[in-house]
């Protein structure tokens, strides 16, 4: 038996009438940029509307765990996985970018875990399908239902042909466009995208299995480390990680700018976004695992590559109202940049291929995205841990 999340078709956000060859019926799914230009893009669902946010069984850090830093318990390390001590340090930042306004700097403490040294890669990914039959969200297809509650009273049906599973994907633009703030001009909804299908029907991943697995909304995450026996990070347990013991520093390998003499320190967008890529680094998309320098802790792709989800709900204040000693996060989310800002949402880190100084510049350790619980993407991993005690 098929093991399935409910799929909920995305309802509007942001006004405007997009154009897309032969889907205008698909006015009715305009896309949602999630804050900062790229640091997530997805659907918004029907339920958002409602302002009603799933209960989900997540597995937390208990905030009375032991605190760090803590010695690497005894016995083998799990495969694929670096102990990450704990211990205090400075979480979020003072750079003045509107980026990081929802990031101040303020101390936390947590107590040591187990890390993923990767991203899921898709073999890994692949194997639990195998064994579970899980199907994704982005593999089933949306219900009338579903989109009925999203629409104003009403609005006529869409077509039966636009109820077709499928997912966003970063699609370029041949040319520099009038408006590169315009999201509509390099996200394409993809009927059949999915994991397996990266750039949708023709696309595969024979050749990458060894790449970050895509297309994995936040439910997805959760059943993959509940059946990997591990569970997906906090956002503070994430910049800890991140940072590989480095205090304050701008990048996850120090201050040092991501490109010496040629050679790229993370898997970001070279050239002018969103239409020319000069593909320095080789890759215009995904690259595999450890082709960059671990982090200090042996972490690779810790900036860049893809977006990975974290546990916590997403709120702008949650650095401010959040307790000092193994934070999860609020209790709810909240995101007042959107009509309905009671759509559940949870917090994504890392940045992506897509990312750059010029354009998105949340790869540095302290940049926090966020993204729609029911909605992956081209760019949208993530990585598991574990407790340690």
């Amino acid at each position: 038996m098929e093991k399935k999340h409910p799929r909920h078709v995305p309802a509007p956000t942001e006004t405007g009438s997009p154009e897309w060859s032969g889907w205008k019926w698909i006015i009715v799914l305009i896309l949602s940029v999630a804050v900062g230009y790229g640091a997530t893009v997805g659907f918004s669902k029907a339920r958002r509307w409602l302002g009603r946010a799933e209960r989900i069984e997540t597995r937390e850090p208990s905030p009375d765990s032991p605190l760090g830093p803590q010695p690497r318990p005894d016995g083998p390390a799990p495969f694929g996985m670096v102990w990450i001590p704990g211990g205090a340090f400075r979480m979020g930042t003072d750079e003045p970018h509107p980026h990081f306004r929802d990031a101040p700097i303020h101390e936390v403490e947590l107590g040591g875990f187990w890390m993923d040294e990767t991203e899921v890669t898709n073999a890994q990914f692949a194997a639990f399908v195998e064994a579970t039959q899980y199907v994704t969200v982005a593999e089933q297809k949306p219900t009338l239902e579903s989109i009925r509650a999203g629409l104003a009273p009403g609005s006529p049906d869409p077509p039966p042909e636009v109820l077709v599973p499928g997912s966003l994907v970063f699609t370029p633009p041949s040319a520099r466009p009038r408006d590169p703030d315009d999201v509509r001009v390099r996200w394409k909804w993809t009927p059949g995208a999915c994991w397996k299908y990266p750039e949708g029907p023709g696309s595969d991943i024979k050749d990458r299995m060894n790449h970050p697995v895509v297309h994995v909304c936040w439910k997805d995450a959760m059943a993959y480390a509940k059946w990997a026996g591990k569970r997906l990070p906090t956002e503070a347990e994430w910049e800890f990680a991140a940072r590989g013991g480095l205090d304050g520093k701008k990048y996850v390998w120090g201050d040092e700018a991501p490109v010496t003499d040629g050679k790229w320190r993370c898997n970001i967008w070279q050239g002018e976004f969103p239409w020319k890529n000069t593909l320095e680094d080789g890759y215009l998309r995904t690259a595999p695992m450890r082709s960059y320098s671990p982090n200090g802790y042996g972490l690779y792709d810790m900036a860049g590559n893809v977006w990975e989800w974290c546990s916590d709900w997403y709120r702008p204040d949650s650095y401010v109202t959040g307790p000092r000693r193994n934070p999860t996060g609020p209790d709810s989310s909240f995101d007042p940049t959107e009509a309905n800002p009671l759509m559940p949402k949870r917090v994504q880190r890392g940045g992506s291929f897509l990312c750059s100084d010029e354009f998105c510049s949340r790869y540095k350790p302290y940049g926090r995205g966020k993204g729609d619980v029911d909605s992956g993407a081209s760019h949208v991993g993530f990585r598991c841990v574990k407790d340690g005690w």
